[in-house]
């Protein structure tokens, strides 16, 4: 199977033989020399794009009582509102399967005109992280609405309003609810085959990506000298942007993000940037 990767300083795409897996090798565009990554293990489903596919089923299991940590949570909050800006509500959850996740909000201001939410309670644990994974055990989430989006507990009554925030909840929980991890490039289906996660909307899918609407700072938070946790956008996709990730690979789905302008500032009507135009 050809291992495929992009050249670290110049980004220019490789098909390799899966010999070079794991080795040195250098650009024959810029010479300079990277390592090819190593090929995942034998069994494991992976994508054209390269990209490792598990699957998983529910586990067999007790409800877990969590609470949430007082030091992560003050440690988020403050990170939120030193980087981003005031935490104006808070969404707590009353009872707490494995972990306490509650969900941040910044208000929409003149320089930020729209609402943002950031979880925290996904580090209070670390995700299983395989030694080839190569990001930290600890995450947080976190993605934008618009300044009109229904953010009010009574609008939540209405599934259109409320799955941004189930998604983020969900997902906060995800890992640890089966012993596995999320980093930058994962995509996490709404279910299988995936269906739209509301009514008013066509995006079926989740993307994982680094924020680009805060500041580089932002990104990582450091908690004492045992934890640092990684801040990750959400990014909703259509059922073709899906596709195209995992024939073509992440890297070339945010080529096209970044032409478009996609960020993690939900837009129900944007545009899917890899739609097939139709003759008529």
């Amino acid at each position: 199977m050809p291992v495929r990767v992009d050249c670290e300083k110049c980004g220019y795409k490789y098909k390799l033989k899966d010999e070079l897996a794991g080795r040195k090798v250098k650009c024959k565009i810029c010479q300079h020399v990277f390592v090819v990554p190593a090929l995942p293990p034998e069994g494991v489903e992976v994508s054209k794009g390269g990209s490792v596919m598990y699957r998983y089923e529910e586990r067999d299991r007790s409800f877990e009582v969590a609470f949430g940590e007082e030091r992560t949570i003050e440690a988020v909050s403050e990170h939120i509102a030193r980087h981003i800006g005031p935490v104006d509500n808070v969404f707590h959850e009353l009872i707490s399967d494995l972990v306490h996740v509650d969900v941040h909000v910044v208000n929409p201001t003149a320089e930020r005109p729209y609402y943002t939410l950031v979880t925290s309670g996904m580090s209070d644990r670390p995700m299983t992280v395989p030694p080839e994974g190569g990001s930290s055990p600890y995450a947080e989430l976190m993605l934008s609405l618009p300044p009109d989006w229904p953010l009010r507990q009574e609008a939540f009554e209405q599934h259109e309003n409320y799955w941004p925030v189930e998604m983020l909840k969900f997902l906060a929980r995800f890992p640890h609810e089966y012993e596995t991890w999320l980093g930058w490039g994962h995509t996490i289906p709404n279910g299988d085959p995936p269906a739209p996660f509301a009514e008013n909307c066509g995006f079926c899918c989740v993307l994982l990506l680094s924020p680009i609407l805060v500041p580089e700072e932002f990104l990582d938070l450091k908690i004492g000298d045992e934890r640092t946790i990684s801040f990750y956008s959400l990014v909703p996709l259509y059922r073709e942007e899906m596709d195209f990730k995992l024939n073509k690979g992440t890297e070339a789905l945010v080529e096209r993000f970044a032409k478009k302008g996609v960020s993690e500032l939900l837009d129900l009507n944007r545009p899917n940037v890899c739609k097939k135009k139709g003759w008529w």
